[in-house]
């Protein structure tokens, strides 16, 4: 018998998965690194197409996951499909939205629309998930997509700020309620990384200046710099870490 500690287990083994937003960028990433470590993985997005070929990528890499179309901003049908399927152990909340611009030019609908993908979504999608472990009795993890921008501000991101900020605090109180039952809920706040989402910023050279001056690894992000994160938080390896953020963001928010 091994008479050191022994580290826990970072495979998911058995588990079931559900990842939103992911058909493409961070949510693919994290639903690949969920099925590498042994999780059973439905994906889900709005887009049946997009569905449909990240499917088949899965498949060409030997992994079989489920894919369910959701609209995460439509509650009801949300909790709906929920209440239809197996209870996750694990949701990683990343299908999001973006409309940046100044403060001063901010349209009620760009506001209405981003809340609705970022807050309204994950909220309701983790309550959803959360009630059906506690009616079964399961423990969970609960992963939240946030931001750096949900601890700090930033040029033309006010919106997208407000909702982050937004996801921190009800990941903090839904951390609180259900850590009774078993269940974690925390955030991963990535920097800039190289996905669709940022590739109008990154084509801007006074942002990119800004971003380059901001990350102290003097790099941006990759998808795969979250995917470490996402399993970390899904597993027992983070048994004793709830209601809180794990920041991917090269230091952004040391200063």
């Amino acid at each position: 018998m091994p008479k050191l500690p022994q580290t826990p287990t970072f495979r998911l083994d058995g588990k079931s998965a559900l990842v939103t937003g992911a058909t493409s960028g961070i949510g693919l990433g994290c639903a690949a690194a969920l099925a590498q470590a042994g999780a059973n993985v439905t994906i889900a997005a709005r887009n049946l197409g997009g569905l449909d070929k990240a499917k088949s990528e899965f498949l060409e890499d030997g992994f079989h996951i489920q894919t369910l179309q959701l609209d995460v901003s439509d509650v009801s049908s949300l909790e709906e499909k929920i209440e239809q399927l197996m209870p996750f152990d694990i949701l990683i909340n990343s299908a999001g939205t973006a409309r940046h611009g100044p403060a001063l030019d901010t349209e009620e609908a760009d506001f209405d629309a981003v809340s609705d993908a970022n807050v309204k979504g994950a909220y309701f999608l983790s309550k959803t998930v959360a009630k059906k472990l506690i009616s079964v009795g399961k423990q969970g993890s609960i992963v939240n997509i946030s931001s750096q921008m949900g601890h700090v501000g930033g040029i033309d991101r006010a919106v997208y700020c407000a909702t982050k900020h937004a996801v921190e605090g009800f990941t903090k109180s839904m951390a609180i309620e259900w850590g009774q039952h078993g269940i974690r809920v925390n955030t991963i706040c990535p920097t800039f990384i190289k996905t669709p989402l940022v590739e109008q910023t990154l084509h801007d050279p006074e942002r990119l200046a800004w971003i380059e001056e901001k990350i102290k690894l003097n790099r941006l992000g990759e998808i795969e710099d979250i995917m470490g994160a996402a399993v970390f938080l899904a597993s027992d390896a983070s048994a004793l870490v709830t209601g809180t953020s794990l920041l991917v963001d090269g230091g952004w928010t040391a200063e």
